[in-house]
């Protein structure tokens, strides 16, 4: 009986952690928009002042507003303006401006190139000759490129740490030290996240079987129709 529960409980863990962080997740990001944001809103406009509970979300969609008109302003000839003034007054700073602009170089080239990040997974050997980690392909470098040897072909590979792959190390390999893999970013990403638990064999079965099983219940749920009508 104690194994048997213990199974159930081990079931019922697998399927309820995931909603339950997933759900903590979301409810953290849209409370901590409404914490900033909320106070901003005149009485007039901020639902929880003549509402009798407080309304989620309502940071979140007024700063989504916000960005969308600072872009708008930023494409004109008015808002460059204003930005120029902004990054000279910057500049003038100390230590600000270089963190700026390296923030400032990220989100450029993370939205500019978001079709092209990360598009090979590769294994390299790290941090001896025999053992093995997982690597992200950022792209190709030119020859010569930030300094490199010129005429070697080399890869910019970003390698993640386990359980949080959103940090890591950056390295600048020979193309002949990274054995690409046949994997997609989203499946080496669950390699890593998971700690080497889920291999993308497992999850290729794991939804197979839960493709079977759905298969499964809508041909008995045809059936037990098909009775009913008969």
């Amino acid at each position: 009986m104690f194994r048997r529960l213990r199974t159930y409980f081990l079931a019922g863990l697998v399927v309820t952690a995931p909603i339950g962080i997933t759900i903590w997740l979301t409810w953290s990001f849209v409370s901590l928009f409404d914490t900033w944001f909320k106070p901003m809103l005149p009485t007039i406009y901020n639902p929880d002042t003549y509402l009798p509970f407080s309304v989620p979300g309502v940071g979140l969609v007024v700063a989504l507003f916000l960005i969308t008109v600072i872009g708008a302003l930023a494409a004109n000839l008015v808002g460059m303006t204003i930005l120029g003034w902004w990054e000279k007054i910057l500049n003038r700073m100390p230590v600000v401006p270089s963190i700026y602009r390296a923030v400032k170089q990220i989100f450029q080239t993370a939205l500019s190139q978001s079709g092209t990040n990360f598009r090979k997974v590769g294994l390299i050997e790290y941090p001896r000759k025999g053992v093995h980690v997982v690597v992200f392909v950022a792209r190709e470098l030119d020859s010569g490129e930030i300094g490199m040897l010129p005429g070697t072909p080399m890869y910019s590979a970003f390698m993640p740490t386990t359980p949080n792959p959103t940090s890591g190390f950056l390295f600048f390999l020979e193309k002949e030290e990274v054995t690409i893999l046949d994997l997609t970013v989203e499946e080496g990403a669950k390699l890593v996240i998971s700690a080497g638990l889920v291999t993308p064999a497992q999850a290729q079965a794991e939804v197979a079987a839960e493709h079977s099983s759905i298969e499964a219940e809508t041909a008995e749920q045809l059936k037990r129709d098909k009775s009913v009508v008969d």
